[in-house]
C-alpha cells in the first residue's frame, strides 16, 4: 500500500483500540556524481523510506518503525510501539492536538534538470579546482542533491506534509606552495540546483585553502579574535543545545532559569526560523505537525525564547515553538532549523587573529559547560591589513563568554548546512579570545 494509505491503516486501528498515535512518513532521495581526473568516477543514488509510529498508552510512550507497508507489518508496528510503552516508566507522556495543515511542496523545479548536465557539474568543479598549479591532489569532487517527503498525522487532528531539497557542491584538496601543504574541505549548497556554479565555487575553494600556504606559527596570548562566518557558524551549530527545551528541562544547559537576562552583547540576536525563504532546512510544520514558526532565541544580548516541542513547552510552562524533531526510524526530540545570528553593520580589521577554518568542533565543545577548545587555521592582521597566514593554534574560551564579548557583527550571512538543519552567521568580532599557540 501507499504511505498515505499506510498512515490511515495505522491510525485507524489505533484508534479502533483507543490508543492515542502519531504517525510520521518519510521518503528520502540522495543523488551523488563524484568526478576524478575530469571524469565520472561514481555515481550514486538511493531511495529510502519508511513509517514510524509514537503511541502513548495511560502516559506512557512506545515507538517503532516499519519499511514494509503491508498490513501485516503495520499491526505488527503497532502492537509493537504499543508493547514498548508498556515498558516505560514515566507516565507524562501525551500525543498533542494538531489540526490540518495541508501540503508544501518546497522543492517543486528546483532540482528538476538531466542528469548529464548534473555530472557535467561535478567534472566542471574538479577540473576547475585542478587548474590552479598549487593543486597537488583532490581528494574529492561532487554534486550532491539531498530531498525528502514528510507527513505527519495523528489520532489527534494533526495532519501536514511537505517536500523539501538541497542541490550541493562538495571538495576536498590537497595545496602546496614550496614545502607548505594544506588540505582543504568545503561545500556549498542552495535550494536549487540552477543557482550552483562549479567554476566560481571551485576557484573560491582553492582561494579559501590556498591563502594559508606558508602560514606561520601563531605565539600564545590573547588576541581580537575576527571569526569568519562558516568558522562562527561551525562554533553556533555545537552550541545549539543550549537552547534546547529538554536539555533546559533536564537542567543540562547553562540556559536553564535565565529567560529574560542578558547573555551577550547588544549586538547578538540570534533566530531560528522553519519559514525562512531559500531556507536549506525549511519546512512548514514540525515533527509533531505543529506549524512552523520564527522564534528568537536572543534579541540584543537578551534570551527570548528556548526550543520546544510540545511535551518539553509543557514541561517548561513555555509556548511551543514547534521544534520536534525525529526520523521515522527515531524518537521525539528537539532541533533547530535554520538558525542564524542576525547580520550586523559591519566589521573594520584593526589588530588581531581571522580564525578562518576550526576542526574537530564537536570534539573540542561541551554545551553543559559552554567550554570550549578548538584547532584552528586563520590570518594575522596588523594595522588593519591581513598580514600573514598562521597555524599550530588553538582557540579557547567559553560560549557565553565569547557572546558577550562580540563588539561588530559583519553584514554577509554563510551558511553550514548539516543535513536536517543549516546554521548562518556573518562574521563576528571579538574584543579578545585565547589562543594557545608555540
Amino acid at each position: 500500500m501507499t504511505q498515505e494509505e499506510a498512515r490511515r491503516h495505522v491510525l485507524g486501528k489505533a484508534r479502533a483500540r483507543g490508543v492515542a498515535a502519531e504517525v510520521l512518513a518519510e521518503i528520502g532521495r540522495e543523488l551523488t556524481a563524484r568526478a576524478h581526473q575530469r571524469k565520472l568516477e561514481q555515481l550514486t543514488e538511493a531511495v529510502r523510506g519508511g513509517l514510524g509510529v509514537r503511541v502513548v498508552v495511560e502516559g506512557r510512550t512506545g515507538y517503532a518503525y516499519s519499511e514494509e507497508l503491508t498490513a501485516e507489518a503495520l499491526d505488527w508496528m503497532l502492537q509493537e510501539a504499543i508493547d514498548n510503552a508498556g515498558l516505560q516508566s514515566e507516565t507524562g507522556g501525551f500525543i498533542p492536538a494538531g489540526r490540518a495543515a495541508g501540503h508544501k511542496d518546497l522543492v517543486g523545479e528546483a532540482l528538476r534538470g538531466s542528469l548529464e548536465a548534473k555530472i557535467q557539474m561535478a567534472i566542471g568543479l574538479e577540473s576547475t579546482i585542478r587548474e590552479d598549479a598549487r593543486v597537488k591532489q583532490v581528494l574529492h569532487a561532487s554534486y550532491a542533491e539531498r530531498e525528502w517527503s514528510v507527513a505527519i498525522a495523528s489520532t489527534e487532528g494533526a495532519d501536514g506534509s511537505y517536500r523539501r531539497g538541497v542541490a550541493g557542491m562538495i571538495a576536498s584538496m590537497v595545496m602546496q606552495d614550496g614545502t607548505s601543504r594544506k588540505q582543504g574541505f568545503d561545500d556549498e549548497w542552495s535550494t536549487t540546483a540552477a543557482a550552483l556554479e562549479p567554476g566560481r565555487t571551485a576557484l573560491e575553494m582553492t582561494e579559501r585553502t590556498g591563502r594559508l600556504l606558508g602560514a606561520k606559527p601563531l605565539r600564545t596570548g590573547r588576541y581580537r579574535a575576527y571569526l569568519e562566518p562558516k568558522a562562527a557558524a561551525a562554533i553556533l551549530a555545537a552550541f545549539t543545545p543550549m537552547w534546547n527545551g529538554k536539555n533546559v528541562a533536564e537542567r543540562r544547559s547553562p540556559l536553564a532559569g535565565r529567560l529574560g537576562e542578558s547573555i551577550g552583547s547588544p549586538l547578538l540576536t540570534l533566530v531560528d526560523d522553519p519559514l525562512l525563504p531559500e531556507g536549506l532546512a525549511s519546512r512548514p510544520v514540525d515533527a509533531e505537525g505543529t506549524p512552523g514558526r520564527r522564534t528568537v532565541l536572543v534579541e540584543g544580548g537578551v534570551l527570548t525564547s528556548y526550543l520546544t516541542n510540545s511535551e518539553t513547552a509543557r514541561t517548561l510552562g513555555q509556548e511551543n515553538t514547534g521544534h520536534a524533531w525525529r526520523t521515522y526510524r527515531g524518537i521525539l526530540w528537539v532541533a533547530p532549523t535554520n538558525l542564524y545570528l542576525a547580520p550586523g553593520a559591519g566589521v573594520t580589521f584593526t589588530d588581531g587573529v581571522v580564525v578562518a577554518e576550526v576542526m574537530g568542533v564537536h570534539a573540542g565543545t561541551n554545551a553543559i559547560t559552554g567550554e570550549f577548545s578548538v584547532q584552528a587555521l586563520g590570518l594575522r592582521v596588523e594595522d588593519g591589513k591581513i598580514a600573514y597566514p598562521v597555524e599550530n593554534f588553538a582557540v579557547a574560551g567559553n560560549f557565553l563568554a565569547l557572546m558577550r564579548e562580540i563588539i561588530a557583527v559583519g553584514s554577509e550571512l554563510k551558511w553550514v548546512y548539516a543535513g536536517r538543519t543549516a546554521c548562518g552567521a556573518p562574521m563576528i568580532e571579538v574584543s579578545a579570545l585565547t589562543f594557545a599557540g608555540a
